[in-house]
């Protein structure tokens, strides 16, 4: 079955800059797969962080990943620039699923995206609490579900 076409940069709300590094690149001479998730990982997470309010250090919510996914394009390699690409598709009381790019820096079409669910927990506990409020914003902002 034929891979549907690399989404495009407006399918997206939110961008930043990802830098790759030397040891990001696999035997064959390019990002390898398992990086990617570091690089969704980090966009949601900087995105959470600057807009969100997230406080990694000693919030009472944090975010655990419940679920995640990646359908490649075109492969990147060390020493390319890159930017992630942010915009969330589903967004709960308690979770959010993530749709995140990656892009070559001035290109159009994505070299991978990805999906990226967090579901939103009490710290000490672990369980399920809702998105607290400046987040919810933050996160609706970028939403593309209709």
């Amino acid at each position: 079955m034929p891979k549907a076409e690399a989404p495009t940069r407006r399918d997206y709300r939110w961008f930043t800059a990802i830098t790759t590094r030397w040891s990001d690149n696999d035997v064959y001479g390019h990002v390898n797969n398992v990086i990617y998730y570091s690089y969704f990982d980090s966009v949601a997470n900087r995105y959470l962080i600057d807009e969100g309010g997230l406080d990694i250090h000693d919030g009472d919510t944090v975010g655990l990943v419940v679920n995640s996914g990646c359908d490649y394009y075109t492969p990147v390699a060390y020493p390319e620039a890159l930017q992630g690409a942010l915009r969330v598709d589903r967004l709960g009381n308690s979770s959010v699923q993530y749709g995140i790019g990656i892009f070559r820096e001035g290109d159009d079409r994505a070299c991978a995206n990805g999906t990226f669910t967090h579901v939103f927990v009490d710290r000490v506990t672990s369980r399920p609490v809702p998105i607290p409020p400046p987040m919810r914003e933050a996160l609706a902002a970028i939403s593309v579900a209709g």
